[in-house]
């Protein structure tokens, strides 16, 4: 998959150093962790996104970076609630994402000696 004609590795290295650079500049709001935080955030999304066949732990390495991300700014998440989240991530692409699209190698109903 491509991201403006682009790979998406030049696309994430191009977002993490204006990333880099704007925190370099002191803009408002935008701390060297702030940045750090941000450009994992844009990496795991832009990975996720565009990784083919879906990986369930790519979405949870989002919720993470998220979780990050607003620990940068005040906000409390506690590990409990990432884990639950990621949990739940991973149990909806199980349910509804990969079990659907995979079969059995062989018949549960035969018995295998």
């Amino acid at each position: 998959m491509r991201i403006f004609g682009r790979e998406p590795a030049l696309v994430i290295g191009a977002i993490g150093s204006l990333i880099t650079v704007l925190a370099a500049l002191n803009l408002p709001g935008l701390s060297a962790g702030a940045a750090a935080a941000l450009t994992a955030l844009v990496t795991a999304s832009i990975t996720a996104w565009t990784t083919r066949p879906v990986a369930p732990s790519l979405y949870v390495g989002v919720v993470a970076a998220v979780a990050t991300l607003l620990a940068e700014y005040g906000f409390h998440v506690s590990d409990q609630s990432v884990a639950a989240i990621g949990g739940a991530i991973v149990a909806g692409f199980a349910l509804f994402g990969v079990r659907p699209q995979v079969t059995p190698k062989a018949d549960p109903a035969t018995r295998v000696r």
